[in-house]
């Protein structure tokens, strides 16, 4: 078996909480992981697990708390600007919005041409390995001088992918990098990504929450629940036979196209869900985050009974500012003045 490529080793990353003593947001607990040369591991969760924040700390983009990340057998979890510069040849990322991470200002040509210039490739060299790049994802030779704004998403996405080959890297963190394509766009980038990686042998970090896409490209699966690692092992187990209950609801969660599949799948959910334990109920839930607009049940009792006897509310101002019924004139319905005064006459 062969050394692995990236070692993530108990990793903890934490960010600064807002406000007076405010206690720090730990994103990622204890998190721990490998990816071996020419593999794809798969990182699935729900929103809010810590997947992003995983990859982002590998990209030296995250402040590393805690832990180590090795690649290649080096620590990289502290290196400063200029060596994260020096790695960049060697870890390259695919972002989920390809337009947005593309300069609208510049024609392909450049974009593909300027991470070979930033590393003294000369001009013609450049624009040779920006034609292969170019065929190696689909894309005529033409689309050189064109914008990004004139091609489509998955097009876009190809390019991207043809930036972060430009370099020949050998690990490539791809964060959610179809979630924004159509079904059928999303077929032929994995295929793409697939292919790449049988020619080149390239590995890839693959974060999604599409369980239809880890099935699919991911040699490897890693569970993440609330910045924690739940489950892992070999993909085609932990899609088919998961073990524990967070990843078993996750996969039942997941639509089927066929409706009557669909519909045996809520009610075996639904039996799964009866049958956990109230322990594992509660492990299993989010905590529910407090709302800073509601004020606690003791708090909302005393205002309420403030109210309904005309006192100020405990700590605060009169709860009613309006004078009292009996110290107001009657009105007249009918103008709003007060009665017994003639009205001015018309005309």
């Amino acid at each position: 078996m062969t050394d692995p490529l990236l070692t993530v080793d108990d990793l903890v990353v934490e960010y600064p909480g807002k406000g007076f003593r405010a206690q720090p947001f730990r994103a990622l607990k204890g998190v721990s992981l490998d990816i071996r040369p020419g593999e794809t591991v798969g990182l699935v969760g729900e929103s809010g697990s810590g997947k992003t924040t995983l990859g982002r700390a590998v990209l030296g983009l995250a402040p590393v708390s805690g832990g180590s990340i090795s690649y290649d057998g080096r620590d990289i979890s502290h290196l400063n600007r200029r060596q994260r510069r020096d790695l960049a040849s060697e870890i390259q990322v695919v972002f989920q919005d390809p337009y947005s991470s593309l300069n609208p200002n510049l024609t392909i040509e450049q974009i593909l041409a300027e991470p070979l210039t930033a590393r003294g490739v000369a001009g013609k060299e450049a624009k040779g390995r920006v034609r292969d790049l170019l065929d190696a994802v689909g894309l005529p030779s033409d689309a050189r001088s064109r914008l990004p704004r004139e091609f489509s998403g998955g097009q876009r996405q190809r390019i991207a992918i043809a930036r972060a080959l430009a370099l020949d890297p050998k690990l490539i963190v791809c964060d959610e990098p179809v979630s924004a394509l159509d079904l059928s766009t999303q077929a032929r980038v994995l295929d793409l990504f697939i292919d790449i990686q049988e020619r080149t042998g390239v590995a890839y970090l693959f974060i999604t929450h599409d369980l239809a896409v880890v099935r699919h490209i991911s040699h490897r699966v890693a569970v993440m629940y609330r910045g924690e690692i739940v489950e892992s092992g070999d993909g085609d187990q932990v899609t088919s036979a998961p073990a524990h209950p967070y990843t078993q609801r996750l996969f039942m969660a997941a639509p089927i196209p066929d409706p009557d599949k669909q519909e045996q799948r809520r009610r075996e959910r639904r039996e799964f869900l009866a049958s956990l334990s109230s322990k594992e109920k509660r492990h299993d839930r989010p905590h529910p985050r407090p709302d800073p607009r509601r004020r606690p049940p003791r708090a909302a009792s005393r205002e309420a009974d403030a109210r309904a006897e005309g006192r100020p509310r405990p700590g605060g101002r009169l709860l009613d500012h309006r004078p009292a019924a009996a110290h107001r004139p009657a009105r007249d319905d009918a103008v709003g003045r007060p009665r017994g005064r003639p009205r001015p006459a018309m005309g």
